[in-house]
């Protein structure tokens, strides 16, 4: 059937264009500006309802258009088949499946069925009285929504009588509303990320979508369009291969099966524990565990079967299979590397090649790694570290020639160091002389030498000559001596309130690292 009814005015002229001059159909098409395949099924239609040329002079419009369009006949609506809509609700969640494909294969099984615009039309009443945690068409495997509860649950330690509350993250996979819940300690990152990968292994595949609210450990920075992702929370993405959409600011449509869930948590699972004290979180999250299996084995209200056997038959199979290891927490931050090619983290140095000196790199940080990265390039790896004020060096990353290392070099130190005076040229010596490669002096020593700078070069002298006979060469100490004016002081008075060097490591100042 043509998808506009033309008027009776233009369907006549098709008519006597045909069977009164014998025009093709082309023409006709052309003359009255329709398409070939409108003229050939109003030609059709009029054949099939036994009309010639000239038409009788008493078939007004009406008369015709009910020849030429009857209404279909009026069974009983058991006759004509009234469709499923728990079945074809149901269907819809699958990838690919339109309301009009679904029509089409009704009107196959029921030729005398409704048209497409009634098949609709009572689709969307009944979905309409569906639950509104049901109500949204969500594709089987593609969305997972993920948020925390607003009530938290008290958790005692049996040592002290201290109370904390526990946090409950939840998780709603879209099309099957099956539910995961579990208690941590806070909503911080690495909470939040281990609550991730233990929901991706309860549920046993990937989807494709990840949809968190705008929490801070999830989102760095909330935007309606371009939100930004926290690095971790990315990185974790790209490991299992999944897509972070997070809900747009004031757009509680957009978590409404979150918010639903977490209704439904805190309704079925919390309320259940409000008389039951705790004394760990793994006791708290084995009864969470029980109550999440009851809570997905109960019936839907308005739909057939629960939440464990739609997520069975629709979810399950579209998911993603998880990667062969689990995905290993790891912080992003970013660092400037110093002249000696080192980066800074937590007080221990870590190198990265020469070319990179001061230019500005990501480190990604695990439990037992430290990887530095430049333009999406790892170019880094070390083992962590926790002794503060070493360095971690490959021997691959030093120029051939220190000198290289953005033209400073021990000789420079030392000429810089001579203009102070012969304590303090002796004492960047032995600064220098105390590391395995004098580039990892070169931090401690620029500081040093620029404590010239706000107490002068005459002090800074008499500082590091009262530091060689303490045996003390430490940034620090040398900066002791000067805020506490004990280069003015007898030694004994130094003695006492000098930083005692426990070690030879020699560290820089803060502003340096």
């Amino acid at each position: 059937m043509p998808a506009k009814r033309l008027s009776m005015r233009k369907i006549k002229e098709v008519l006597r264009l045909k069977w009164a001059q014998g025009m093709s159909n082309r023409k006709i098409a052309t003359s009255c500006g329709i398409g070939r395949p409108t003229v050939s099924e109003y030609l059709r239609r009029a054949e099939e309802a036994g009309l010639t040329w000239p038409l009788p002079a008493d078939l007004d419009d009406s008369c015709l258009e009910r020849l030429l369009f009857p209404l279909p006949p009026d069974l009983p609506a058991q006759e004509r088949g009234i469709p499923d809509w728990s079945h074809i609700h149901g269907e819809l969640k699958h990838k690919g499946v339109t309301l009009f494909l679904l029509w089409q294969e009704y009107r196959a099984s029921h030729p005398d069925g409704y048209q497409y615009s009634w098949f609709c039309e009572h689709y969307r009443a009944w979905q309409g009285k569906l639950d509104v945690v049901m109500r949204h068409d969500h594709r089987a495997g593609e969305k997972l929504f993920v948020d925390y509860a607003g009530h938290t649950v008290p958790v005692i330690d049996r040592s002290t009588g201290e109370v904390r509350e526990a946090q409950i993250f939840v998780a709603v996979l879209g099309a099957s509303n099956y539910t995961y819940a579990e208690a941590t300690w806070s909503q911080t990152l690495p909470d939040w990320i281990g609550s991730h990968v233990r929901c991706l292994h309860f549920l046993g595949g990937v989807p494709e979508l990840v949809v968190p609210d705008n929490l801070r450990s999830g989102v760095s920075k909330a935007h309606r369009y371009e939100p930004d992702i926290n690095p971790t929370y990315q990185d974790m993405a790209s490991h299992y291969g999944v897509a972070i959409l997070p809900a747009r600011v004031r757009k509680p449509r957009d978590k409404a099966k979150a918010e639903g869930g977490v209704l439904i948590v805190e309704r079925w699972i919390l309320a259940a524990l409000r008389h039951r004290q705790f004394f760990s979180l793994a006791e708290l999250n084995a009864v969470i565990g029980e109550l999440l299996e009851k809570l997905n084995a109960r019936p839907f209200r308005k739909l057939p079967g629960c939440r464990r056997e739609h997520f069975e038959q629709l979810d399950r199979p579209a998911l993603q299979p998880l990667p062969v290891t689990p995905y290993v927490y790891a912080e992003w931050k970013k660092a400037r590397v110093h002249i000696d090619y080192h980066i800074a983290f937590e007080g221990h140095y870590y190198s990265v090649p020469y070319a990179l000196i001061k230019r500005e790199v990501d480190i990604r940080i695990t439990r037992n790694t430290i990887e530095c990265f430049h333009k999406g390039n790892r170019v880094a790896s070390h083992p962590r570290s926790h002794h503060k004020g070493r360095h971690t060096t490959v021997t691959a990353h030093m120029p051939e020639s220190h000198r290289q290392a953005g033209e400073w070099s021990p000789e420079r130190l030392m000429r810089w160091a001579s203009k102070t005076g012969p304590a303090t040229e002796k004492l960047i010596q032995t600064v220098l002389g105390s590391r395995k490669h004098p580039q990892q002096a070169y931090r401690s020593c620029l500081g040093i030498l620029r404590l010239g700078k706000p107490y002068g070069d005459e002090r800074l002298e008499a500082a590091c000559r009262r530091a060689l006979t303490l045996g003390s060469c430490r940034y620090k100490s040398i900066e002791s001596i000067l805020k506490h004016r004990l280069d003015e002081q007898p030694l004994e008075a130094q003695q006492e309130l000098a930083l005692p060097d426990t070690h030879d490591n020699i560290r820089g100042p803060a502003y340096y690292h």
